[in-house]
């Protein structure tokens, strides 16, 4: 008996050791340096599998403090994204991928995340009330996407070991971070080959107006990317915030199918009971990943 736990006891030991005991990681970077926007924290999630000698996707995230560690995010939520990962490399649903997490600014977050094209396309009264009530200034989203394609992405594609192409390379975020990603598919489509835009803030604003998701819907109609190639993931629950966004997505769909994106390259999902917070994004994270990656 005493043989047999003595051998239960080294085949745990060696189990430990082995390489497909090795952990994931999270790398953090301070204060990354910018000319376009000021410097933010990055985190980057490493996969157990990472190896040198093989390449690997990215995906880049905004909010980038929410994303791992609940006990450091604002209201003790947060996306679970480096459990998930794990689960779905593991099972071997999605294909090895690190993921990039970009820190907000606070303060700056909305001017970051609007796209200033569509903003571009409102009415100098909608302009007004943007400024004083939402934005202050004028959106600076197209410095932000210089910021990811110009800077942050060479510098992942420099030091871990990526393919680098629009077939490999995505991005991800929601509500006013699924605004932005819709935006950088659009502006860089031959960097991004897929979005996934949860809980899209399609009203801009907290207020009820319909200028400003319209000024979104025609910045698609005339700079969605091709269908042929690249992916976009929408989704959008039924409760808090969430429950103000069908009337607008549902108007974006409408461009989707008229742009031909079928279910092969493009998906809507409404989750009832979700609610517009990290726990919930959490809960369905699953499907987009899947929905990209796979």
């Amino acid at each position: 008996m005493k043989y047999t736990i003595l051998l239960l006891i080294m085949i745990c030991l060696w189990a430990c050791s082995a390489p497909f005991g090795k952990k994931t990681k999270i790398i953090h970077v301070e204060s990354f340096s910018s000319k376009y926007v000021p410097a933010r924290n990055i985190d980057i999630w490493i996969p157990a599998s990472y190896s040198a000698d093989t390449k690997y996707n990215v995906l880049y995230m905004h909010d980038g403090q929410m994303l791992f560690d609940s006990t450091n995010s604002w209201n003790k939520q947060a996306w679970m994204v480096g459990e998930t990962m794990d689960r779905l490399i593991k099972e071997k649903i999605i294909r090895p991928t690190i993921v990039v997490a970009i820190w907000n600014i606070n303060e700056l977050r909305t001017i970051e995340y609007f796209p200033n094209k569509a903003y571009q396309l409102l009415s100098d009264n909608i302009k007004n009330n943007l400024g004083k009530n939402r934005l202050k200034k004028s959106p600076e989203s197209d410095n932000y996407l210089r910021f990811i394609t110009q800077e942050l992405k060479p510098y992942i594609d420099d030091t871990y070991s990526t393919y680098g192409d629009m077939q490999h390379t995505f991005i991800a975020g929601s509500s006013m971070g699924g605004l932005i990603s819709m935006y950088a598919i659009c502006e860089y489509p031959e960097i991004f080959g897929g979005a996934a835009c949860l809980s899209t803030h399609w009203p801009g604003t907290f207020e009820s107006n319909m200028e400003i998701p319209a000024a979104f819907r025609d910045y698609l109609e005339n700079n969605l990317p091709s269908a042929d190639n690249h992916k976009i993931y929408f989704d959008y629950g039924t409760e808090t915030l969430d429950s103000l966004y069908k009337p607008y997505q549902m108007m974006v769909d409408t461009v989707m199918m008229k742009k031909g994106f079928t279910p092969d390259n493009w998906i809507t999902k409404v989750f009832a009971g979700d609610a517009h917070d990290e726990r919930s994004w959490a809960k369905r994270l699953h499907i987009p990943l899947e929905f990209l990656l796979k």
